[in-house]
């Protein structure tokens, strides 16, 4: 590894490396030589930068809770605009065909990278929880411009959409399901919610 190299960038190389695996060998594939290995740096270039493995994990999952943060505002920003499913299965798509799924298996996996993670989303699991408060945000944005009913129960619509979303997304043999299924899917979840759904 040169010296010198900024510890962000370090990190980035690590967390780009594990995801990698993730998406190529699953969660029991993820150890930290097979990371430093991915990444093409010496064995402990991930200790000098992490307290232990988990605590890498942690940082990678917490990273990319932070990075819906953007995702969240451009869903907020698309209310009132298109239709209304359009962007719930936009929204989905770009969740759940990044490495959220691998994540959220790994989450699952071990029960230590939990208990850290629960100190910053104490219920539910991490991601998803996130992802489920970014896509309730968004339909209360639509409901406050009538696109979504005034009695719309968005903290049960939300969950029910992300849930759907993973189910769907899950099957690593199967792959990505078909865009026009994914938006049946997400139009049969919000009938009853959606007031103006024209684009």
């Amino acid at each position: 590894m040169p010296t010198g190299v900024a510890m962000r960038d370090v990190r980035e190389q690590l967390f780009h490396a594990a995801e990698r695996i993730l998406l190529r060998d699953g969660p029991s594939a993820l150890t930290s030589r097979a990371v430093t290995t991915e990444a093409g740096c010496a064995k402990g270039v991930l200790h000098r930068h992490f307290a232990d493995f988990d605590a890498f994990l942690a940082e990678l999952i917490l990273d990319r809770i932070a990075r819906l943060d953007h995702q969240s505002a451009t869903l907020r920003d698309s209310a009132g605009t298109g239709a209304v499913a359009d962007h719930l299965a936009d929204a989905l798509t770009t969740l759940f065909e990044s490495v959220a799924v691998a994540l959220v298996s790994l989450v699952t996996s071990r029960d230590e990278l939990r208990a850290r993670l629960r100190e910053t989303t104490p219920t539910g699991v991490p991601l998803l929880t996130e992802a489920t408060a970014m896509i309730a945000s968004y339909l209360a944005a639509e409901r406050d411009r009538g696109r979504i009913a005034a009695d719309a129960d968005i903290d049960a619509l939300a969950p029910t959409l992300i849930g759907t979303g993973h189910l769907l997304f899950a099957d690593r043999e199967a792959g990505p399901p078909d865009a026009v299924a994914l938006r049946k899917v997400v139009t049969t979840v919000i009938a009853e919610a959606v007031r103006d759904a024209r684009p």
